[in-house]
Formats: C-alpha cells, structure tokens, sequence
C-alpha cells in the first residue's frame, strides 16, 4: 500500500501537471473505462471535497479510474456518513492518506458568514444542516477580521472550515483515532484554488 508521504507527494506531481497542462499518454488512458477493474478497488488516497462543480477532483490531481476515493458534500463538511465512508475506505483498502480539500470562494463558507451576518436565513433545515456545521469554525474567524475586507474574510473562513473538518475525522471517530495513532492514517488539509488551479496543502500544521 501507498505510504502516506508518497500520496501526498503523487497528489502535488499530479496538481503540478494539472496547472502546467502536461498530460501525457499513460496520463489520459488511467481516465479512460477499464472493464478490468470490476475485481475491487486500491485507491492510494480518500478525498473529501466540496461538491462545487468548479472543483473536478480526478482532474485537479490528475488521477485515473480507481486512484482516489473521493467523498463530496457542500462545504466539505464532516456528518456521520461521511465519517462512516472515511471508515470503510480507510480500513477496507489500507489508504493511508485522507485529505480534506476546500477551495477558494466556497459557497457553503459564504453563506454561512451571510447567515451570521444576518445578511440572509435558511429556511431549508437540510440546508441549515450545512451551514451549522461550517459555523462553528468560521465564528472565531468573524471575530477576529471585524475590519477585514470581504475577500480576506471569507479566504480566512475557507480555511478555518478546513482545519475544522480535519480536526474533527482525527478526534471525531475511534476507527480513525487508532489508525492515526497506530500510524495508519495521515489526515491533512488542503485548498484549491479556483482562480490559479493550484492545490495548497496543510500537511505542515
């Protein structure tokens, strides 16, 4: 199985490719169909990320059929079944790596500080769902960029969000805490950025 430091390091080759446009031949065959894979999957890292159409994630890290095993949900935010698939994964295919990857101008981040800004209200409670779990993380961010302009805000929420959602898959379920502990698991952040297509990784903090 892939260690953890050799994912992260396919995962930043693969973004570097994706940004310079260098995409070979064995590059655009591992994302054609391959009827062999039928047999099971060994996906080298899971992804959680943000359901935001601008984000296709094979793509950004430039990764074929059975590489990666993604889990997308708005805001990238950290429920039960999305615990529950990083426990399947991680433990039925051995991954080493989780990776966590919110993106600039999130959606999910903005509404939430609209929400906490009284600037709008969700009246739909699945709605609502999200964006009190992405809350909790941006509130101290609004406390503290009080006189920050808008932009800076939401690239500081974005990032809180992100952090959050890591601390909460590596102190929020025992399967994941033994793996971690045990050194099975890796669980880093990371930001993509809409703007450039470059990926930023939080694996030093």
């Amino acid at each position: 199985m892939v260690s953890a430091k050799d994912a992260l390091d396919e995962l930043r080759d693969g973004n570097r490719r994706f940004v310079a446009g260098e995409f070979d031949a064995a590059s655009i065959a591992s994302r054609a169909h391959q009827a062999g894979m039928s047999g099971g999957q060994n996906p080298f890292a899971i992804i959680l990320a943000c359901s935001d159409s601008r984000v296709p994630v094979e793509l950004v890290f430039d990764q074929g059929f059975g590489d990666l095993f993604v889990i997308r949900v708005a805001g990238n935010v950290v429920a039960p079944s999305q615990i529950g698939s990083i426990e399947f994964a991680a433990s039925q295919f051995g991954t080493k790596l989780v990776v966590v990857l919110g993106h600039s101008n999130c959606g999910a981040v903005i509404a939430a500080l609209k929400e906490l800004a009284l600037e709008q209200t969700h009246r739909s409670p699945n709605l609502r769902a999200i964006v009190d779990r992405v809350r909790p993380a941006i509130e101290p961010v609004l406390d503290a960029h009080k006189n920050s302009d808008s932009d800076t805000l939401t690239s500081a929420a974005v990032r809180a969000n992100i952090l959050a959602s890591v601390e909460r898959l590596s102190h929020g379920s025992l399967i994941l805490e033994q793996l971690i502990n045990d050194d099975k698991l890796t669980v880093v952040g990371a930001e993509y950025s809409i703007e450039t297509g470059e990926v930023d990784f939080f694996d030093g903090q």
